[in-house]
């Protein structure tokens, strides 16, 4: 893919055009930065030094090439001519040839290495500041040999000049790399540059305008103002981010040097340097953990508005299958009172019919010596009628239509279902039952009926509580609903335990369709069932 790429690029004669004039334009730009660079620096605050850190590690290799031999040239015609020219030949060699050489296979292992370009966060940073420190040492080791002919002093005394030198390399590195980083990796989008320019006019500068007033009042307040420059640059690493680090510690830098070289004795600049350098390193780091702070912010912000969007759609969810499962609950209810109506009708009248024939054909069939037949004939019929009214109750109870939840409870086919059982039967109701609509009071019912119809068939307790409560919160009816027993639980007799049955599945379906909570817990001492159910407030 990438040959192809290539070819079908210089087969385009735009495309190769602009590859051709690449190299030239970026020879002639560097060139000129570093020129302008070079006349604004000091000893111990050497931009260009950023310069060609920054661009080797911005640039493609491909045009490595031209940035070296651009600073070559530039290097050779300020120190071969002017007020910087230096005579000797192998002097000026050494002083101009080794040092980019140097960077670049130092940048390129560290490329290699995966020297972060984009600095948004604390770890890339820093980083990048231990890559900035090692080029800075590169430097000056290569200018060890030749120092003592460019400051006049014998090798045992420069310890301290290659110590300057070195922290004059790292703050240009410092204050530049992360200026092309913004400028040509990380722009800042139209309104934070909006919102960064407004704060370095109206806030930086006229605080740095002070603070130069202040250093040239006299040694002692131009010390304390050097230290008062730290002040902005913090307040833009807080506000801006490395971005608005770089650009206030460039400021602040600039004059500290400025007041430094034209106010100080010459161990000052030292100083100033040593200040500069752990500032603005802090500062860079400060502005980069405040940038991730505040994508990390936002990421999170994100997120929680994608949870909210998410929890929105459950809930729409939510509330759509639990009117669906009111609407089955209703429509199941309304069947069960067709049935209901039909059996009553159709099946009661035929054995009210049944009974009645018997009774007329009753004294024919015992003069005929068949009595006993008619007397089976009346059980048969008392027996299913028994039976339907039976399972007319539990289509539609009768009770609970005629007299309300609270007595359906307390009176009633489920009083006598109990006590036919040799259980005693405890109800507790609190509250006003009044606002519960249809589906809530059948559904109550018929768990009471359930777990009363599962507990006389198998618990064999001696006890059973019903117990019903009803309250209001922020707008909701909360219905809880406490059935117990003490029975052998769900054991099956001392045996292993047995699995919950359809009366107990058809319960759980049932709480969970009206988006409630359905609990059970079992025990050799019974089976308690807990049941949290919520129905809005109607209004008024």
């Amino acid at each position: 893919m990438r040959r192809l790429y290539h070819a079908d690029m210089w087969r385009n004669p735009l495309t190769r055009s602009a590859q051709l004039w690449q190299g030239p334009l970026a020879a002639l730009g560097y060139g000129a930065a570093w020129f302008g660079l070079f006349q604004v620096s000091q000893l111990y605050w050497f931009l260009p030094a950023g310069l060609r850190f920054g661009a080797l590690l911005l640039a493609p290799r491909r045009l490595w090439p031209w940035l070296i031999g651009a600073e070559w040239l530039t290097s050779l015609a300020l120190h071969g001519f002017g007020a910087h020219a230096v005579h000797d030949p192998l002097l000026l060699a050494w002083m101009v040839v080794p040092q980019p050489l140097a960077i670049a296979l130092l940048v390129a292992l560290l490329r290699r290495r995966g020297l972060p370009v984009l600095i948004e966060r604390p770890e890339r940073t820093a980083r990048l500041l231990v890559g900035a420190l090692l080029a800075a040492m590169v430097c000056t080791a290569i200018n060890a040999p030749i120092l003592p002919q460019l400051v006049g002093a014998p090798l045992a005394h420069t310890s301290s000049v290659l110590a300057n030198f070195a922290l004059g390399d790292y703050l240009g590195i410092l204050l530049l790399t992360p200026l092309l980083v913004m400028l040509l990796r990380a722009p800042p989008d139209a309104a934070r540059a909006r919102y960064l320019l407004t704060d370095l006019a109206l806030i930086l500068l006229p605080t740095i305008l002070v603070l130069l007033l202040m250093m040239d009042a006299g040694p002692i307040l131009a010390r304390y103002a050097r230290v008062l420059t730290l002040v902005p640059v913090l307040f833009f690493a807080f506000r801006h981010g490395w971005r608005g680090a770089s650009l206030s510690m460039l400021a602040s830098s600039a004059a500290v040097t400025a007041s430094s070289s034209l106010q100080m004795s010459p161990e000052a600049p030292a100083e100033a340097q040593l200040f500069l350098a752990v500032a603005g390193t802090g500062a860079l780091l400060l502005g980069t953990a405040t940038d991730a702070l505040r994508l990390s912010g936002m990421r999170q912000a994100l997120q929680n508005a994608r949870l909210a969007n998410a929890n929105q759609r459950l809930d729409q969810l939510a509330r759509q299958l639990e009117s669906a499962a009111r609407r089955n609950l209703r429509e199941e209810e309304g069947e069960r009172k067709r049935i209901a109506a039909e059996l009553h009708d159709e099946l009661g009248q035929n054995l009210t019919a049944i009974q009645i024939r018997v009774k007329i054909a009753q004294n024919r069939l015992e003069s005929a010596g068949l009595g006993d037949v008619a007397a089976s004939i009346n059980d048969i019929v008392a027996t299913m009628r028994r039976s339907l009214r039976e399972l007319l109750e539990s289509l539609r109870p009768a009770a609970l239509g005629e007299f309300g939840l609270a007595r359906a409870l307390t009176e009633g086919p489920l009083r006598e279902l109990i006590q036919s059982a040799g259980m005693a039967y405890h109800v507790e109701v609190h509250g006003d039952l009044r606002p519960l609509d249809e589906a809530m009071r059948n559904t109550l019912y018929r768990i009471v009926q359930e777990a009363a119809t599962n507990c006389a068939r198998h618990a064999r307790a001696r006890r059973f509580d019903t117990r019903l409560r009803i309250g209001k919160r922020h707008e909701q009816l909360l219905i809880l609903l406490d059935v117990r027993d003490d029975g052998v639980g769900l054991q099956g007799a001392g045996g292993p335990p047995i699995g919950l049955g359809r009366g107990l599945t058809g319960m759980r379906e049932r709480v969970l369709a009206l988006g409630g909570t359905f609990r059970l817990t079992h025990s050799g001492q019974g089976l308690r069932l807990r049941i949290l159910l919520r129905q809005p407030q109607p209004p008024g």
